[in-house]
């Protein structure tokens, strides 16, 4: 018996095919594009600088829930020196709850990068994108189509189950990536490269989404691969996910009159450069007893008293259980070595991220 190939996929388009999807697709993008505050109005060239600020926003993260920080983002710092002349502490700030810290440390890197080193213009190839901080293939590519026109595909989450749909393609994420990006770019028209991208992203958010798809709304219905199977909503094909082990700590809220003791991070790793309490390791099975030896050493602080119940969050690759304990120091307590005391009521200013503020409700409930 001869061996299965690696890849089970529509064959690859004939040639009016390749023409028409793609002239199909922009005349559909042309009636029924997405009003989005990053993306140019028709016939306005593109700004990189909004192009780049919300392309690093989206990875991982929603339109909804991006809006309104990227309008917060403009209107602090309206272009790519502004941005490259603020503090990290300030970005992070700024970026609190929007989730995912590195892109943050990233996109202040290469604000400093872009007005350092290109004076202020971001490169308009790939390769020279890609020489940039947290400037992946993916984003390059983006930017590239979008902001300067360049003939390349970025291939997100929406365009990948748009083509694995349209070619049927059966291999399973991830390694299925590069055939699908291949066949993205047959979706490319030879002029206005950005909105075939574009087109494809809304057609995805829109049309062709991951729970029943408008197959009828669809411009490339005609000869969709999955849709004459009726099997739209198993693709993209996908490994199972690994959920990571369970990491247990807790976390030490100590208030001094109307100030939280907090502290900063280690600048590399998860959650670098952002503001917390003080709290354990999180570390799988660890006991709260071990945990609770953790505490800050603070002379003259009442006893701790452990809240009910537990905060639970769900990184990337574990979840989290943390334990609460709460304590009140005395009015001229100094703060330990790295650490410092703010008002509660500016904390909606700190660079807090969703778990510590999850925390700190829960303390101070």
């Amino acid at each position: 018996m001869s061996p299965q190939p690696a890849l089970k996929a529509k064959p690859e388009p004939s040639q009016p095919e390749t023409v028409s999807r793609p002239i199909a697709l922009l005349a559909w993008y042309d009636r029924h594009r997405r009003r989005l505050p990053w993306r140019a109005a028709p016939g306005e060239r593109s700004d990189p600088y909004r192009v780049w600020l919300s392309e690093i926003m989206l990875q991982q993260t929603t339109v909804k829930a991006v809006g309104p920080y990227f309008e917060k983002f403009l209107a602090r710092w309206p272009d790519v020196a502004a941005l490259g002349t603020a503090s990290q502490d300030d970005v992070l700030r700024m970026w609190a709850g929007l989730g995912y810290y590195s892109r943050a440390r990233n996109l202040h890197a290469c604000a400093v990068a872009v007005t350092r080193d290109h004076g202020g213009a971001f490169p308009d190839t790939e390769e020279g994108l890609r020489a940039l901080p947290g400037i992946g293939p993916y984003t390059a590519a983006a930017i590239a189509a979008i902001a300067f026109d360049r003939h390349t595909m970025p291939v997100d989450g929406n365009i990948e189950r748009v083509v694995s749909r349209l070619y049927a393609v059966e291999e399973e994420l991830p390694q299925a990536k590069p055939v699908i990006q291949q066949l993205a770019t047959t979706l490319l028209a030879n002029a206005r490269a950005g909105d075939s991208a574009q087109a494809l992203m809304d057609l995805g958010a829109s049309i062709c989404t991951p729970k029943k798809p408008a197959c009828s709304l669809c411009p490339l219905n005609g000869d969709c691969a999955a849709r004459a199977q009726g099997t739209q909503e198993t693709f993209p094909r996908k490994a199972p996910k690994k959920s990571g082990t369970l990491r247990r700590g807790a976390a030490f809220v100590v208030t001094r009159g109307d100030e939280l003791l907090v502290r900063s991070r280690p600048e590399k790793g998860l959650l670098g450069g952002m503001t917390e309490v003080p709290g354990s390791d999180w570390l799988a099975g660890q006991k709260d007893a071990t945990a609770k030896q953790q505490a800050p050493d603070i002379k003259g602080l009442s006893p701790w008293q452990r809240k009910a119940g537990a905060v639970t969050h769900v990184f990337t690759h574990f979840p989290l259980e943390l334990v609460v304990y709460t304590a009140k120091a005395e009015a001229r307590t100094r703060a330990p070595a790295g650490m410092r005391w703010v008002p509660i009521a500016t904390l909606a200013g700190e660079a807090l991220p969703n778990v510590m503020r999850k925390v700190i409700a829960h303390a101070l409930d």
